[in-house]
């Protein structure tokens, strides 16, 4: 009997080439790349703070009628930034929700978006993503 045609799974690969990152081959398999940045815990009670002092101030100056939009999209944005992988699409589609809905808050929550520390995290998924997140958070 070959091994073929004793059942089961059959996992084969192949890499070639330069490899600069992580390859896995098989069932199951999680990984978790450590290359990026991370928060120390001093910069994460900062990224804490800035959040707190942004749902605060949306919690106060929105309009009743957007209010309760307004704190949903800043969920989003403590989601994001509380992941191990944050997207920075989500990111940039909160922040053109507020240049479009409450332009008056819009500055606030760029302030947050575009901050270091965010840069930081979503530095973390790759610098080519970072660079293009980073360009569509300013609005290029």
């Amino acid at each position: 009997m070959s091994e073929d045609d004793r059942g089961g799974d059959r996992i084969e690969g192949s890499v070639t080439g330069d490899v600069s990152g992580q390859v896995a081959i098989g069932k199951n398999i999680r990984q978790r790349s450590t290359a990026g940045q991370v928060l120390t815990p001093d910069e994460r009670g900062e990224l804490d703070r800035m959040l707190a002092e942004l749902r605060a101030r949306v919690a106060a100056e929105a309009p009743e009628a957007e209010r309760e939009a307004a704190l949903e999209r800043v969920g989003e944005v403590e989601e994001e930034l509380a992941s191990d992988d944050p997207d920075p699409v989500t990111l940039a589609y909160v922040r053109q929700w507020f240049v479009k809905k409450l332009p008056g808050l819009a500055s606030a929550v760029v302030s947050v978006v575009v901050h270091p520390l965010v840069g930081k995290l979503v530095g973390a998924v790759g610098e080519g993503l970072a660079d293009h997140v980073r360009g569509r958070l300013n609005g290029d």
